[in-house]
C-alpha cells in the first residue's frame, strides 16, 4: 500500500536510509530536512512524500518528489529508498510507477532523477534505465573529483 507519509513514519524512514549503506550522514540530514518541511508545513508545495507499507513488515520504503521549480510540467524524484530486507520485491518499481501515474494525472511532461556516478550507485542507475529513464546529462566531477552528477529523464 502506498500512502502519504505521516509523522509516525519518520523514524522508520530514517532507519531505512541508514540501513541501506547508500547515504552519507550529510545526505540523510538533507532527507530529514525535507521530511520536516513536508510534515511541519502543510501549506508548502515543494515536496511530497509517500511510503510503501507492508501489512506484516511495516514501512518497506519511501519516496520524496516535487514539482521542479520554475518549470512547466517537470517533476523531480528527489529521494527513494527501500529497506534492504524488502529489496527485490517490486517496492521501488511500485513507487516509481505511482509517481509516474500522479505526474500524468497532473498533466506533467517529465520526471527528472539525479544521481551519482559512484560504483555503488550502479544498481540504482540500472534500475532507472530498466524503467525507461534515459541519461540526458552528465556533469563531470560534480559531487567531487571522479564523481559525476548523472541526470535521467522520462518524458510523457
Amino acid at each position: 500500500m502506498i500512502r502519504s507519509m505521516e509523522k509516525r513514519d519518520k523514524e522508520a524512514i530514517l532507519g531505512i536510509l541508514d540501513e541501506t549503506d547508500m547515504f552519507t550522514p550529510a545526505e540523510i540530514a538533507v532527507a530529514e530536512e525535507i521530511m520536516d518541511v513536508y510534515l511541519n508545513r502543510p501549506d508548502q508545495i515543494d515536496y511530497g512524500i509517500v511510503v510503501i507499507e507492508e501489512p506484516a513488515a511495516g514501512i518497506a520504503g519511501y519516496m520524496s518528489y516535487g514539482p521542479t521549480p520554475l518549470t512547466d510540467g517537470a517533476y523531480d524524484l528527489y529521494w527513494m529508498a527501500v529497506a534492504p530486507k524488502e529489496q527485490g520485491r517490486g517496492h521501488g518499481k511500485a513507487l516509481v510507477k505511482w509517481l509516474e501515474d500522479q505526474v500524468k494525472s497532473w498533466e506533467g511532461r517529465m520526471i527528472i532523477i539525479e544521481t551519482s556516478s559512484q560504483l555503488k550507485y550502479r544498481p540504482t542507475r540500472e534500475f532507472y534505465m530498466r524503467l525507461g529513464y534515459k541519461e540526458v546529462a552528465r556533469v563531470p566531477d560534480f559531487y567531487k573529483p571522479g564523481d559525476d552528477r548523472i541526470i535521467y529523464a522520462k518524458y510523457f
